[in-house]
């Protein structure tokens, strides 16, 4: 059991999830200067300020109507007000990922800069917040794992008695640390442009994919089709787009 409240000034209680949050834009906005050098990417101060002001505001809206649209529809038509609701929680990975993809779109084509390298520089700066966004998952005591006899199994308030996966901490590591290490190596040796931005894809859908046989399901979703999880089902999507990105860099490589 850990305090959510980071610190509190007055009536004013500051969260560890929204530093995570702030902590996140900060080392993704370092990534992207870094990168952005180093691939030969010629972005301003201001571009780069704009870059991720834009992807904060795809992260911040794409993220809370995927929530909506994905996992509780229902009580959102019913309660369509509680949508800007942004303090009661409520945020999905997948929709701010969508929401990040078609503000960094547009941003390219109002700037006029390659969505695929641009693309292979966001990816990389990605990781670091979603570790630290599953931190702050495991401090809240939310979105804990299924019941487990393993010896690091931990009991979660609101989840019962019995010891759980702790699921977040699983995929702050695969999520983050892995798939941080993963995409680095590719800068570092050079990839071809648009290999980090699919691999990307490719491996958080199966990261998230495996460690969703050991997370707890939404108790108002269930599981679905197949004993699938929700987060499974929309994981699929990002393994079958990333593997035929990379298909599709390897036949345009061969035909050049």
């Amino acid at each position: 059991m850990i305090d959510p409240v980071a610190f509190q000034i007055g009536p004013l209680a500051v969260r560890w999830y929204g530093l995570m949050y702030l902590l996140a834009f900060a080392i993704g906005y370092f990534i992207i200067c870094r990168l952005s050098a180093a691939r030969g990417l010629n972005l301003s101060g201001e571009t780069r300020s704009d870059l991720l002001f834009y992807c904060i505001i795809g992260v911040i809206v794409g993220g809370r109507l995927g929530y909506v649209l994905f996992y509780n529809p229902g009580y959102y038509m019913r309660h369509p007000l509680d949508i800007f609701a942004l303090w009661q929680g409520g945020m999905s990975f997948h929709g701010g990922l969508l929401g990040v993809i078609i503000a960094a779109c547009l941003f390219c084509h109002w700037r006029k800069l390659s969505v695929l390298m641009v693309g292979d520089i966001l990816v990389t700066a990605a990781p670091p917040g979603l570790m630290l966004g599953r931190i702050g998952n495991f401090i809240n005591g939310e979105l804990w794992g299924r019941v487990t006899d393993l010896p690091w199994g931990m009991v979660f308030p609101g989840a019962g008695s019995a010891p759980r996966h702790p699921s977040q901490l699983y995929e702050a590591f695969l999520e983050g640390v892995v798939l941080l290490a993963v995409l680095l190596v590719m800068h570092r040796r050079k990839a071809r442009c648009g290999v980090p931005f699919f691999s990307f894809f490719l491996l958080y859908g199966l990261f998230r994919f495996l460690v969703e046989f050991v997370r707890q399901p939404d108790a108002h979703l269930g599981f679905l089709w197949g004993g699938a999880t929700m987060g499974q089902l929309l994981c699929l999507p990002m393994i079958a787009f990333g593997a035929a990105g990379l298909a599709w860099l390897k036949w345009k490589n061969r035909g050049a």
